[in-house]
């Protein structure tokens, strides 16, 4: 996915034209890093919460220019394509449709200065009062032309329950490395007319929506289920576990690290080299499909703003440079997207792809992607391999769209995991 660095868009737009913008998960400043979403109290959980409950999620992300900066946040509501829906702000939020990120605070005795932001949704200001896909849009002051981030989440209204398996795919020209995702939608609470028309489903492995599957029609229709059991079209790359790295300390090398080194003013890791894996055997370990904590093993009190920045060297050795394409560090340390922030370096004298990423303490995941030119798609098999075995993670979205309704619901959510 292309990180897009400038955007025009309309809120409360009730006719929109072919131009519609499509959100994604996108950081558009430099000095903005580690922005996380998730549920109050699990940092590691997907960002969506049911509506009408007490849950909230927790937005967060540091600016790295020192300076406090006047942030303002809106909601957009999404349709399941995640553009703009044809429904105004006053149909969807309760409170004020757009308010400042006041909550925020300096970092502590760290080598980077930074501001950490927060923003809980829902809150005592704004309040979402529809279920389905949201964006979280934040901008500099006043101008909503100015972007900073734009971060999706989810608000469900659970109409129906989704019932599934991961399997060994059942028909795989791929040596057996793929996984199949079977369910089935049982809509005992919801009457469906026109399923085909009315429901629409996606599949998401390890929280990437660059290759999600959409589009796909029940199989079968029974009395208040909706069957999706195909062979072909609700199959994954199996891929690899995870690699990880652990920089929660200064004081010692953490898992994966080959070295830590203080060059005034700032901590430098340097990973331990990597090697493609695309040839060897799978091998079980216990990871966090892609994702990341902040955290710290120094002594600290508070994660959010004394948790200090390390530039963090990558290298991954190749007998020769990959061409057609680019090589991309990937996970959630780099928004599940693979742009030129996240983009190696090929260093022709050590044949070696490398990148140096800023990043925050705490625990990650990754992994090597190989992007082809012009793709929106990254292929993680090329460099990492693919196994059948490979415990992932899955979230299957079902929206409803009756004929009396105007946008996209949520009305269904459920996570299935490959662990064979």
């Amino acid at each position: 996915m292309i990180l897009i660095s400038c955007v025009i868009f309309t809120l409360n737009s009730l006719a929109q034209d072919e131009s519609n913008y499509h959100y994604q998960d996108a950081v558009f400043k430099e000095e903005i890093k580690s922005v996380q979403a998730f549920r109050e109290g699990f940092e590691l959980s997907y960002p969506i919460y049911e509506l009408g409950t007490d849950e909230r999620l927790v937005f967060k992300f540091d600016d790295l220019s020192g300076e406090t900066k006047n942030y303002s946040y809106t909601l957009i509501h999404c349709d399941a394509d995640w553009n703009e829906s044809f429904i105004l702000q006053s149909e969807y939020l309760d409170g004020f449709f757009d308010n400042p990120v006041d909550d925020y605070a300096p970092s502590f005795n760290t080598t980077m200065t930074y501001i950490n932001y927060l923003i809980p949704i829902p809150n005592d200001k704004v309040r979402p009062t529809r279920s389905g896909n949201y964006v979280l849009v934040v901008y500099a002051g006043d101008d909503k032309e100015d972007l900073v981030l734009t971060r999706r989440f989810q608000v469900l209204e659970p109409r129906v329950e989704v019932k599934g398996v991961v399997k060994r795919a059942t028909y795989d020209p791929f040596k057996g490395d793929n996984q199949e995702v079977d369910f089935t939608i049982y809509h005992d609470n919801l009457d469906i007319l026109n399923p085909h028309d009315e429901v629409k489903v996606v599949i998401m492995q390890n929280r990437r929506w660059d290759n999600a599957i959409r589009g796909l029609k029940p199989l079968f229709i029974r009395d208040k289920e909706l069957v999706y059991d195909y062979d072909k079209e609700n199959v994954f790359q199996g891929g690899n576990e995870f690699r990880y790295f652990d920089i929660r300390t200064r004081r010692y090398n953490g898992e994966n690290v080959l070295a830590t080194t203080f060059h005034r003013p700032y901590y430098h890791v340097t990973l331990m080299a990597d090697e493609v894996r695309a040839n060897q055997k799978y091998y079980d370990y216990k990871e966090m499909n892609g994702a990341f904590v902040v955290e710290s093993q120094d002594p600290v009190d508070d994660y959010d703003t004394e948790c200090d920045y390390f530039f963090v060297h990558f290298s991954l050795p190749l007998e020769a440079q990959l061409v057609g394409g680019t090589v991309n560090v990937f996970g959630e340390l780099t928004g599940w997207n693979a742009n030129k922030s996240n983009e190696m370096t090929w260093n022709y004298e050590q044949a070696t792809y490398e990148l140096t990423m800023l990043l925050k303490q705490g625990y990650y995941n990754y992994q090597y992607v190989y992007v082809p030119s012009g793709s929106k798609t990254a292929d993680a098999a090329a460099l990492e391999g693919s196994h059948y075995e490979t415990e992932n993670e899955y979230q299957i979205f079902v929206y409803f769209r009756g004929m009396s309704d105007r946008y996209d619901r949520l009305v269904g959510f459920q996570v299935l995991r490959a662990d064979f």
